[in-house]
């Protein structure tokens, strides 16, 4: 005959088993998951054949527009990522890029006014909004 406190003590363990067997799956699912990696991040001020060209860490006030290109390596499906771009701590902008293959190059470009002298940060960002890499360059 089974009692009630045998009955509530059988479900107990079997939602507890059935909790742990879903963290277990969401725990596989996140290791089958490949990560992102940025394998390159360069500023520059001009992209040419889809490669950077005048690429520096120091530009002057009157640059116009410097770009930041990003090799990404790990991309399994379609995804994004984004850049985010800050002055002096400050974000200016953040623009979404596509990621359509294992090993992919994209790049966006700020326009910088010659009075957003100061250092410039850009994070990138995974579809997650996790830090893939972020450096600086200055604006002088």
């Amino acid at each position: 005959m089974v009692t009630k406190s045998s009955f509530i003590i059988f479900l107990s363990i079997l939602i507890s088993s059935f909790g742990s067997a879903q963290e277990e799956s969401g725990m596989a699912e996140q290791q089958m998951m490949p990560e992102l990696t940025v394998d390159e991040m360069v500023f520059c001020s001009g992209i040419e054949n889809r490669e950077p060209v005048g690429a520096d860490t120091v530009f002057a006030d009157t640059v116009g527009q410097v770009y930041c290109y990003t090799r990404i390596n790990g991309a399994e499906n379609p995804t994004t990522i984004s850049h985010v771009w800050f002055l002096n701590g400050e974000e200016k902008t953040s623009v979404e890029l596509s990621v359509q293959g294992k090993t992919w190059r994209t790049w966006s470009s700020k326009t910088i006014p010659e009075e957003w002298d100061g250092t410039w940060r850009v994070e990138v960002q995974s579809a997650t909004q996790d830090v893939l890499m972020s450096k600086e360059f200055v604006v002088r």
